[in-house]
């Protein structure tokens, strides 16, 4: 017993060392793309705080959620936050578990890369939103009578620039649209292209439409916040998604490709690259058949097309 353990001990720890020195390498050629992504969330952060000092309280727009959903209150509007929680932490944790699963299908840092991406594009979308137009908080803080309906104004440089904690929990003004459901709707598309569980990716969209219906029941936001999120967010998605190089699957040889390689290592492919085009063929390891050009066009060995057909229709 012992011995097993500690031979499966080595195994995962050698597994471990492996992807850590993976993602490093990955890391170091893409270390600027996870930064100014970080950086933009905190920009995001501000944004949402300083449009605080703006939002005046108002009677609350006629909404048809409100009228559909009952009002949970403010006692129980701590269950919209603890499913968010779930679903980030549920995804952060899935990111990662390449670290210690052997079912390998992304790169952590590609795969973040790729989800920051979906965010910044959203997030820059939704601060123009919201800067444009602000509406009355439907949330309890935000409502007439509240302290925390109306920011004062900042009595210093510093305190402009603290968004957390009261800045991230009782904003006010930053509404259309979202910002719960980017997030949800992000992480949700992600893991429906790069996750593996049929179950779990039907699992997601019904736990999105549960957020959804939610934050609106909890009176965080109109039902036109989340409903511009649902379309807006997929439709960014999509575009940037098609902007983007696709990510290798990992259990495919041409991922490793994807791992950086040094000065001699990129010559030295750039020129089997070129001597296989030279020669006809593609640089793609699957398509190394031989190929038959006619006419100008090159065909597949397997349909060379009409053999009896000479330069110009004549045998």
């Amino acid at each position: 017993m012992t011995l097993y353990i500690s031979r499966e001990a080595s195994k995962l720890w050698k597994r471990l060392w492996a992807e850590i020195s993976t993602e490093i390498n990955l890391l170091a050629e893409n270390w600027k793309y996870l930064l100014a992504g970080l950086i933009f969330q905190y920009i995001h952060g501000l944004a949402a705080r300083s449009v605080h000092y703006f939002h005046r309280p108002g009677p609350l727009l006629q909404d048809i959620g409100f009228y559909l959903l009952p009002e949970l209150g403010p006692e129980r509007s701590y269950i919209s936050e603890t499913l968010f929680t779930f679903v980030f932490l549920s995804f952060f944790l899935w990111t990662f578990h390449p670290f210690i699963l052997k079912s390998k299908r992304i790169y952590t840092v590609l795969i973040w890369c790729r989800v920051l991406a979906f965010l910044c594009a959203s997030q820059f979308l939704r601060i123009i939103t919201f800067y444009s137009t602000q509406l009355p908080g439907p949330n309890y803080h935000c409502r007439e009578g509240s302290e925390r309906a109306t920011l004062p104004r900042p009595e210093n440089l510093i305190e402009a620039f603290i968004i957390v904690p009261r800045g991230i929990i009782y904003g006010c003004g930053d509404l259309i649209f979202s910002s719960h459901m980017i997030f949800t709707l992000v992480f949700v598309r992600a893991y429906n292209k790069y996750g593996a569980r049929r179950f779990i990716k039907l699992c997601s969209w019904l736990i999105a439409v549960a957020q959804s219906l939610l934050i609106i029941a909890s009176r965080k936001h109109y039902t036109v916040d989340v409903v511009v999120a649902w379309y807006t967010v997929n439709l960014v998605v999509f575009f940037v998604d098609k902007k983007l190089p696709e990510l290798p699957d990992r259990t495919s040889g041409a991922a490793t490709q994807l791992l950086p390689l040094s000065t001699k290592e990129k010559e030295v492919r750039n020129k089997e690259e070129n001597h296989k085009l030279i020669n006809g063929n593609s640089g793609d390891p699957i398509d190394w058949r031989q190929r038959t050009q006619m006419n100008g066009k090159i065909l597949d060995e397997a349909n060379p097309g009409p053999a009896h057909a000479g330069m110009n229709g004549v045998l």
